[in-house]
């Protein structure tokens, strides 16, 4: 049985770790969050140290550590931004650490973490569950068995939608959240680079607070995507040279895998985001060239002002 510390345990994705953690038969010691909703820590370790100041979260964990008790693992459930600095405390607390996606914002994030790991002796990993997905492990053996040198055209369409909340919480602040590519796509864009290959180019067409639309030339595929949090409905299709790929279904107990794969050895190390935070960081900083080129046909939808006029 391993020992857990988790971060972020009010937070939205949360109880799929917190799943994890149990259904892989491991016990979580203690948990932070600013916010005290945490009632969901009661189907799964009722018995959890739970604080609301990260001070006392880390005086227990010292305490805890140096009495004897071995932390092996911290869980990393926070807002974006602040992953960078939450892997960090992990390593340096002496743990291994699993960081919920994006795993940092920015490409150099990555190489300061793997500065600390050498320093501390200790790992990180992230969550990327669509490499686990059955039906996407099934795609990518297909085109690994396919023609070497053949492009796939396809289109990109997820659609989420959100309420005005979102627009006043960390997520609306692209500072925090890295905008909506970064926020809803970055698990898209590694599961496309994984399949097809790298970008070797990327074009913004539309970029704006509720959507953003491009096209990614990747090394085997040409990619239009249409990213949303603003619809009648969720909607999330891939078409792959005009045939509609299912992948909807199977998503239940993917966390609780890639937990699994991280305790046998086998988990994501951050190193391994690289390409997907490489693209998220070029479409945000990216200035849009309207719709011109090859754009996903949903770009063209009419964008409205901004819910609290920003």
């Amino acid at each position: 049985m391993k020992n857990f510390a988790l971060i972020g345990v009010g937070g939205y994705v949360a109880p799929r770790h917190l799943k994890a953690i149990k259904d892989t038969g491991n016990n979580l010691l203690a948990a932070y969050d600013k916010s005290d909703s945490v009632g969901v820590i009661d189907n799964y370790f009722p018995q959890t140290a739970f604080f609301t100041e990260q001070e006392l979260f880390d005086r227990h964990n010292t305490k805890m550590i140096a009495s004897g008790t071995h932390l092996d693992y911290v869980s990393v459930c926070t807002p974006n931004y602040l992953h960078d600095a939450h892997i960090r405390y992990g390593l340096r607390l002496g743990a291994d650490v699993i960081c919920e996606k994006p795993v940092v914002l920015n490409p150099w994030n990555i190489d300061a973490l793997e500065q600390v790991e050498q320093v501390e002796g200790h790992k990180a990993y992230t969550i990327l569950q669509l490499r686990l997905h059955e039906a996407i492990v099934a795609l990518k053996k297909k085109i690994e068995n396919g023609p070497k040198d053949k492009i796939y055209d396809i289109d990109l369409t997820y659609i989420t939608p959100r309420g005005n909340w979102y627009y006043a919480s960390w997520k609306g602040d692209p500072r925090k959240s890295g905008g909506i590519a970064t926020n809803i796509g970055v698990h898209f864009y590694d599961m496309l680079c994984w399949i097809f290959g790298e970008v070797q180019n990327s074009v913004v067409h539309v970029s704006t607070y509720d959507r953003v639309a491009g096209f990614l030339q990747l090394k085997n595929a040409n990619v239009r995507y249409y990213l949303s949090i603003t619809g009648e409905k969720t909607e999330r299709s891939i078409l792959i040279d005009g045939e509609a790929f299912e992948f909807t279904n199977g998503f239940t107990e993917l966390h609780t895998l890639s937990y699994k794969k991280i305790l046998d050895g086998q988990g994501f190390h951050i190193s391994e985001s690289r390409n997907a935070i490489n693209t998220v960081y070029q479409i945000r900083n990216a200035n849009p060239v309207g719709l011109v080129g090859d754009y996903h046909p949903l770009a063209k939808l009419e964008c409205k002002p901004h819910p609290f006029g920003w």
